[in-house]
């Protein structure tokens, strides 16, 4: 499953500009100061499509949101469209582009941010791979011994070699 972007001559302007739902699913998620309603459009019709290898589906991500700030509330759409080789329901693929993020905000997220993989200069091939093993690695422990916090975890590491010795006793 790919997210369509710009970059596809003319694929997303194609899609947007025909596409019509034969399936939609609903989801409401609230959370974090916001609500957001997302509607899941699926289409199986590629007729006015460019050929495309292996496209079976065509999806349509809407998205409205409701996010509540200081007694202000920001309103905010946002369509997005994404093509698949699967043949499933509007519902299974919507779990599926929903778990995408569950991913991006578990390993990805704390991999950049906590970890500071991007500001990370380390540029030789081995030592890239090398780093991203010893990250995950890291994650890996610290969620294995109950951490929620990977930040958190990472500084009580961070203070002594003790919690570390500690964990590696555990395992």
């Amino acid at each position: 499953m790919g997210a369509l972007k710009g970059n596809q001559s003319g694929l997303l302007t194609a899609v947007s500009a025909t596409f019509q739902p034969q399936e939609t699913s609903f989801q409401i998620n609230k959370g974090h100061g916001r609500i957001e309603k997302r509607t899941v459009s699926i289409s199986q019709d590629l007729t006015v499509i460019p050929d495309f290898p292996g496209l079976k589906t065509l999806i349509r991500v809407e998205s409205e949101r409701h996010v509540y700030r200081a007694n202000i509330i920001e309103f905010s759409t946002e369509t997005r469209y994404y093509v698949t080789s699967l043949t499933e329901t509007a519902a299974c693929l919507a779990q599926r582009i929903r778990g995408y993020w569950g991913v991006e905000n578990k390993v990805h997220y704390v991999r950049d941010v906590t970890q500071g993989e991007d500001a990370c200069r380390i540029r030789t091939v081995g030592l890239v791979q090398s780093w991203a093993i010893a990250r995950n690695f890291a994650l890996n422990l610290y969620r294995d011994h109950g951490f929620q916090n990977m930040a958190q975890a990472q500084r009580l590491a961070g203070f002594s070699c003790s919690i570390l010795k500690d964990i590696f006793r555990a395992c």
